[in-house]
């Protein structure tokens, strides 16, 4: 019996109410709008779902696969065998225990944290407005933007560890650094909640903030192609934008995908990209740049197989 015949069972007995979809294509997950089949998909609501599918999966031999929006998986064109877990129904956000704080699962968008912090008169978050992932990849990944990190922020998560199970860390504990955290370095373990500890402010002035922010966003990337954001790292002492323009691989193309034209940071699908079309691209990427710079380039995309 595979981990698919005896998952279908387990969910049959224990989640029978859960929404899971076989054979879903990854294109309609990710940002970057490739990908085939997932052989399961599931949707969990709340915690306790998602806690009890990774115990399900761990049972079933199944090697699962925890993801918010999609912003920066690259999914390859053959599918998955793997049990897929879109976490975007874990959507409680509200205000925390102390004061100044807000308590988001992991499935929230940062942009919605972002809002619902500005609405309470609390700043901290602007950076996050134009960030299209969730706070549960933003956490692991640190994620940042114009000067902010989620590390300035975040007082502590709720995680689950397959082997010891649910453990808070505190902000010092999670170690963030640039795109990583203590947990990039334990990718079993899965973000339950996050805890933000943020400043009293004017929500007129954050609101004025966060719209700038975005203006500037709009401005600069190519926001109306899919993509999965910055797509390398910046390399220490450079912008991986400016290293790719220079080499003149700006409007490069391999199939559908293409070096953007307004921001050499970006890869994007101008229609019809495969991910083997995206991971040559960076491929050729990385190769001119270290030839022409001697500047390795290392992608911020995570390739997820």
């Amino acid at each position: 019996m595979d981990w698919v015949t005896r998952l279908d069972k387990h969910m049959a007995d224990y989640l029978p109410d859960l929404r899971i979809l076989q054979e879903e294509p990854m294109a309609k997950h990710t940002s970057f709008r490739v990908g085939g089949p997932a052989r399961r998909m599931a949707f969990p609501k709340q915690g306790e779902q998602l806690v009890l599918l990774l115990s399900m999966a761990q049972e079933c031999g199944a090697r699962p696969l925890v993801m918010g929006n999609g912003t920066n998986l690259l999914a390859p064109d053959k599918g998955l065998d793997r049990l897929v877990i879109e976490t975007s129904g874990l959507s409680r956000l509200e205000a925390g225990a102390e004061p100044d704080s807000l308590v988001a699962e992991s499935g929230v968008p940062l942009a919605r944290a972002a809002d619902f912090a500005c609405k309470q008169g609390l700043t901290g978050l602007e950076f996050a407005h134009g960030i299209p992932g969730t706070v549960g990849g933003g956490v692991c990944m640190n994620a940042g933007a114009y000067g902010g990190e989620l590390k300035q922020v975040v007082a502590g998560v709720s995680a689950l560890f397959p082997e010891e199970g649910v453990k808070f860390l505190t902000g010092e504990e999670l170690a963030f650094g640039y795109r990583r955290s203590f947990l990039t370095e334990h990718p079993e373990a899965v973000v339950l909640s996050a805890v933000f500890q943020l400043l009293p402010g004017d929500p007129e002035s954050i609101r004025a903030t966060m719209r700038d922010l975005m203006a500037r966003r709009k401005d600069s990337q190519p926001l109306e192609w899919p993509s999965a954001g910055s797509t390398f790292k910046r390399p220490e002492g450079h912008f991986a934008g400016t290293l790719i323009d220079q080499c003149g691989l700006k409007g490069r193309t391999v199939g559908g995908a293409q070096v953007s034209e307004k921001h050499a940071g970006f890869i994007i699908n101008r229609g019809g990209a495969s991910c083997a079309d995206i991971k040559e691209l960076i491929c050729l990427v990385q190769e001119t740049v270290l030839k022409k710079t001697g500047v390795p380039l290392e992608p911020e995309v995570k390739f997820v197989e």
